[in-house]
């Protein structure tokens, strides 16, 4: 078992609930525990969001015996993911029970046991649940050429004509799309980003404390913004958290909210981050280079605009306001 397969099975085995959760309280337990996979590795807590959100598909739409599966395969070690992304030119088709095509940014290609794929049918887009050891894709590992979150093992996938069993769909077609789950999901990751942000500040006071150079003035200011923007992030998060369940109006807003908010401190704090260490911070060997790169590319999810034009909607129809 590699270390980063290890790491992933004992924070799946912290999981109190593999379901969506029942409360805030519950809701934060779990947004603390992606915040502290992300703040020790972000392609740890990328794959893992991935496990936490096909647990929770699963366990959303599956029936009660593919319920007691995944009781019975998290408490095994399993580690599941969600491929969503189509290939170019060769999506994931599914005719007369046999599968064909691919997927593109298929996270943890070769360390998962099980992925949540989506394929189109007539209906609508159907969920299969693949048991990878049972019919393993071709790998193409040439694509994933990046400068951050290689660890992620995102690569394309394919299958030709590989035979699906029978009780391979998890729920209805268009379950997979379906609101708050689908936008509101979105919350895990941001959850994740702002663990990376926070090991930033780690890496940065670490740095300058070892170098003898964290008691002077501007670099003290550094720190200051650091944690400041740190905090922002996780205070985003965590407002959304709550209003979850007390507000039902508000609830994707605020999800789009933290997303727009640790998107903003993100890039501010990598600015900050590689100001305060210098060029030191590029050496492939220093210990923030990765934790900078790595956060650069998770930032990058799609529709950051979107983001901001539903906050500003929400802001100008009184759906949020400013409070403490």
């Amino acid at each position: 078992m590699t270390e980063l397969r290890r790491q992933l099975v004992a924070l799946g085995g912290e999981l109190k609930n593999l379901g969506d959760p029942v409360d805030a309280d519950a809701l934060l337990e779990l947004l603390r525990l992606l915040y502290r996979a992300g703040r020790q590795d972000l392609p740890l807590g990328r794959l893992f969001e991935g496990h936490v959100d096909a647990a929770q598909i699963v366990a959303r739409y599956g029936t009660a015996m593919r319920r007691a599966w995944l009781r019975d395969a998290a408490i095994g070690g399993a580690l599941l993911g969600v491929w969503n992304a189509d290939l170019p030119g060769d999506p994931l088709r599914l005719v007369d029970g046999r599968l064909s095509g691919g997927k593109s940014f298929a996270s943890g290609a070769g360390l998962l046991s099980h992925a949540l794929v989506t394929v189109d049918m007539p209906a609508g887009r159907q969920l299969l649940l693949l048991d990878l050891s049972a019919m393993p894709p071709v790998i193409d590992r040439g694509v994933w050429r990046v400068m951050g979150m290689q660890r992620s093992e995102t690569h394309s996938v394919r299958w030709h004509d590989a035979m699906v069993s029978s009780d391979a769909s998890v729920g209805q077609p268009g379950d997979y799309v379906r609101e708050p789950w689908f936008s509101g999901g979105a919350l895990r990751f941001a959850g994740v980003q702002a663990g990376g942000i926070a090991r930033l500040v780690d890496g940065v006071r670490d740095h300058l404390v070892a170098a003898g150079r964290s008691a002077d003035p501007h670099q003290a200011g550094r720190l200051a913004q650091l944690y400041a923007l740190a905090q922002s992030a996780a205070g985003a998060v965590r407002r959304a958290s709550v209003g979850w369940f007390t507000d039902e109006e508000a609830r994707l807003p605020l999800v789009a909210a933290a997303r727009a908010a640790v998107y903003a401190a993100g890039g501010d704090a990598i600015m900050l981050a590689q100001e305060a260490v210098g060029v030191q911070s590029l050496f492939l060997d220093h210990p923030l280079a990765a934790a900078i790169t790595d956060l650069s590319m998770y930032l990058r999810q799609p529709g950051p605009d979107a983001q901001r034009m539903q906050v500003g909607a929400a802001v100008a129809a009184g759906t949020l306001r400013v409070a403490l």
